[in-house]
């Protein structure tokens, strides 16, 4: 599953990730129960933000980075 598009920007479920992360979520667990996104999914996706510079891993879980916060607030 892509959560980043050619261009750049977060696809859907890439989006519904940075939703989460904002809402305080930080385990890939939180993240895959409050999306409803399988698991495996989420931490791929999550690696995948983090690498575009969405978000940024912290020990075991994920923040949303200041450049993921600048783009949902455009979305």
């Amino acid at each position: 599953m892509v959560c980043v598009s050619p261009d750049g920007k977060p696809t859907e479920s890439g989006a519904k990730m940075l939703r989460s992360l904002k809402a305080g979520a930080k385990l890939p667990e939180n993240v895959a129960e409050d999306t409803v996104i399988p698991l495996f999914r989420v931490r791929s996706g999550l690696r995948e933000l983090a690498q575009a510079g969405y978000a940024e891993q912290k020990g075991d879980g994920y923040a949303i980075s200041p450049k993921g916060s600048e783009l949902l607030g455009k979305l």
